[in-house]
């Protein structure tokens, strides 16, 4: 049996349902991650998971057992399930020490391990409104351990981070996992936090899951454009007028490849011929754009030897 299982999820909104028929399971200790557009239904979900959000049908079982929604107790939410917002619900004024006791159904050691592991303990004496958006996230997340949730769910956790408490996070959360055992679900609007992170992706689209799977796999094989946007920057190419080695590589209509599954080449050695019209650099690549008989096509390059201008051909990768 699956740890968390969803069956025919509904939930209807003031213009239609908000969720329909959603299927969705999790195993303990994997790392999920729902992407989808704004209004797609991804913190709505969230909060079904979390018990905090009643669905008008279905079933949604955590560890054996029914999540119960607010219409089928008297406070809302999971014991076993913690949810992370984007705004850190804290209390205002109190030092945080006391924010963690009030909350505190831990022993000393185990909250003074849950301090350590969130390294906090040199703001125990602060207050919460003297705190940067980073450290209040994680007291945040200290709050919501000393309660000893199973599965925690990250509503964007790393917006309006800078990559270096990017980072901080990341690595929080694979202590709590490898350490405390927790299990997590994440909604990100970000695809390389996504990609990154994620052991399986699912993808959600006007309150429906349009496509789920490993993240490679999804990445790199997206069943329309709207996955294929969802997750970064892709060329979408006719499949007809794409052969490759005297193979038909695609079907009849689109297929979506992404940058770097592209590569310059001579022009007499190509699928596509066009005109470079602009070379970005973004650290880890270059980013080529080029002007084609077909449209624009983007090539992502380590290194480019080319200049704005220049005619090229462009083909696959040979890996």
């Amino acid at each position: 049996m699956a740890y968390l299982n969803l069956k025919h999820i509904y939930k209807q909104g003031d213009k239609g349902f908000t969720l329909s028929d959603i299927h969705l399971q999790m195993e303990q200790f994997q790392k999920i991650a729902i992407a989808g557009e704004t209004g797609s239904g991804k913190t709505t979900l969230m909060k079904i998971i979390g018990g905090l959000i009643q669905p008008d049908d279905g079933l949604a079982t955590f560890d054996g057992q029914k999540i119960m929604g607010p219409h089928d107790q008297l406070i809302p939410g999971h014991k076993g399930i913690a949810f992370l917002s984007q705004h850190f619900d804290l209390p205002q004024h109190l030092r945080i020490e006391q924010v963690l006791e009030y909350a505190n159904e831990l022993s000393a050691g185990e909250a003074k391990s849950i301090i350590d592991i969130c390294d906090i303990n040199h703001l125990m004496k602060r207050k919460t409104h003297q705190l940067s958006g980073g450290e209040k996230q994680r007291i945040a997340i200290a709050k919501l351990l000393i309660a000893r949730p199973k599965l925690m769910l990250l509503d964007e956790p790393f917006s309006n981070l800078d990559p270096i408490h990017k980072d901080q996070l990341k690595a929080l959360f694979e202590r709590l996992e490898t350490e405390l055992g927790i299990s997590f679900i994440m909604v990100s609007h970000d695809a390389q936090d996504t990609l990154s992170w994620a052991d399986y992706l699912y993808i959600m689209q006007a309150g429906k899951i349009v496509q789920s799977g490993e993240p490679g796999a999804v990445y790199y094989e997206p069943g329309n454009e709207y996955v294929a946007g969802i997750l970064g920057k892709y060329n979408k190419v006719r499949q007809q007028l794409v052969k490759f080695d005297q193979q038909d590589l695609f079907g009849d209509q689109f297929r979506y490849i992404r940058p770097q599954q592209l590569q310059l080449v001579p022009l007499r050695n190509c699928m596509w011929r066009g005109v470079i019209n602009k070379i970005s650099f973004y650290g880890t690549h270059y980013e080529i754009k080029v002007d084609t008989r077909e449209g624009v096509i983007w090539v992502y390059s380590s290194w480019v030897k080319q200049k704005v201008g220049d005619s090229v051909g462009i083909s696959f990768r040979n890996n």
